[in-house]
C-alpha cells in the first residue's frame, strides 16, 4: 500500500471514489457518472492550490482518498500569514476499511498540514470515525460553533 499526494492526473480515480461514498453511503443511484467525473475533474484542477488531494493505492489500484483544504486567515500584527485546514472527504473502500489505510491517509494529511504551519485543523467526522480521529489528537472544542441556514 502506497500514500502519496494526488496531482490533476488523479482526479478520474478520486471522482470515481467521490461517487462510490455517494452510492454507498446514501444510495445514490445516478446516471451522470460520466458528467459528473468530467465535473470533479475540472473542480480538482481549479482548487489544488487550495485543496490538498492524498490517495491510497493498493496493486495500482485507488483505494482510498483524503483531503486537506488550506484556508488563508485574516492577519494579526503578530501573525500575517494566518493558515488553519480542514480534512475533507476521507474515504476507504469497504473491503479494506480497518486495515490502517484510513490511518496512513491521515498521517499524510496532518504532515502536509505540519510542513504548512497551520494553525489549526479541523474535521467534519461521521459517527463511526470520531474515535479514529480522537486517536491522533483531534478532539471536542466548546467553543467551536457550526451555523447552518433553516
Amino acid at each position: 500500500m502506497t500514500v502519496r499526494s494526488a496531482t490533476a492526473a488523479d482526479a478520474t480515480a478520486l471522482g470515481g471514489l467521490r461517487w462510490r461514498r455517494l452510492a454507498e453511503e446514501r444510495g445514490y443511484t445516478g446516471t451522470d457518472r460520466d458528467e459528473f467525473l468530467r465535473h470533479f475533474a475540472g473542480w480538482v484542477a481549479d482548487h489544488l492550490s487550495s485543496h490538498l488531494p492524498f490517495l491510497a493505492e493498493v496493486d495500482g489500484a485507488v483505494v482510498g482518498m483524503a483531503w486537506l483544504m488550506v484556508a488563508d486567515r485574516v492577519p494579526t500584527p503578530a501573525g500575517r500569514a494566518r493558515r488553519s485546514g480542514d480534512v475533507q472527504s476521507v474515504y476507504v473502500v469497504p473491503e479494506l476499511r480497518d486495515s490502517g489505510i484510513g490511518a496512513e491517509l491521515l498521517a499524510a494529511v496532518l504532515a502536509e498540514a505540519g510542513k504548512l504551519d497551520l494553525e489549526h485543523v479541523t474535521v467534519h467526522s461521521s459517527e463511526r470515525a470520531v474515535r479514529f480521529y480522537q486517536r491522533v489528537g483531534f478532539q471536542h472544542d466548546r467553543r467551536w460553533l457550526r451555523w447552518q441556514p433553516v
